[in-house]
């Protein structure tokens, strides 16, 4: 945590700034993507273009927001780079953290094969009748419909993995965490993981309850590994690496897309 602004008049002229964006990021974006993914499953079923039109949408809005929150911390002379974690980490996670990041990757591994499971079920599934509603799809049905369908639909989504493993991890715990940080004072490394936790399973909302959880247990991982190596480094990768995990289940195992 050292660096970590200790005072909100540490951002100065940007410290009303800061607190929006930091607000937005716990209020507005989960109705961001609630809508915008409802927008998209609706979508799906009558456009060919539905998945590269919204990983566009993605790949704008996440680098725009980022950028909107580098540009605030800017003006935010008395907060250092290392306050923001944009420096080399400085030292290894601890071995509480490397456990956690451990068992991050054992759940990568596992959720990758479930989700090929589940898409070969969604295979096997019979043509939904015509008033079949959204609860006689099977688990994860919100997540098969995200994964890339072709060569061009799988480099796209390659870049939006990659942007949400940089912006997310800026927005959410180098930017975020020194705006909570600065606008209580300072506070306890488990509480700055718990918020962090929440404010990230509160974005994915629109996953579901089981959603909330998940993201939010990996989004404490990713606070934990950024405390301790006081860098966004090894968060960024290991983010990264969680969301281009959907490119290991191989096309031949989704089904075709539901798009006329």
């Amino acid at each position: 945590m050292t660096g970590l602004p200790s005072a909100l008049a540490d951002f100065g002229p940007a410290a009303l700034s800061a607190v929006v964006v930091a607000a937005y990021l716990v209020v507005g974006e989960p109705v961001a993507g609630h809508v915008l993914h409802r927008r998209f499953e609706g979508r799906l079923r009558t456009d060919r273009d539905a998945r590269r039109s919204f990983y566009r949408r993605l790949l704008v809005l996440e680098w725009g927001l980022a950028v909107l929150a580098f540009i605030v911390w800017l003006f935010a002379t008395d907060v250092s780079a290392g306050a923001v974690g944009l420096r080399w980490p400085q030292e290894w996670p601890g071995w509480f953290t490397s456990i956690l990041v451990v068992v991050v990757l054992l759940f990568v591994v596992a959720s990758t094969r479930q989700l090929r499971a589940g898409a070969l079920l969604e295979m096997a599934r019979p043509t939904r009748r015509p008033g079949e509603g959204r609860h006689a799809e099977p688990p994860g049905q919100s997540t098969l419909a995200l994964l890339p369908r072709s060569e061009e639909e799988r480099r796209l989504f390659t870049v939006v993995g990659i942007t949400a493993g940089i912006c997310e991890e800026w927005l959410y715990r180098g930017f975020f965490l020194a705006v909570v940080t600065a606008v209580v004072g300072g506070a306890p490394a488990f509480v700055l993981v718990l918020v962090a936790a929440v404010a990230f399973g509160l974005a994915h909302a629109y996953q579901g309850r089981a959603g909330i959880v998940t993201t939010g247990v990996l989004g404490g991982v990713m606070a934990a590994l950024y405390l301790d190596t006081g860098s966004l480094l090894l968060p960024v990768l290991l983010h990264a690496l969680i969301d281009l995990r959907f490119l290991l289940v191989p096309e031949s195992a989704l089904p075709p897309g539901t798009e006329a």
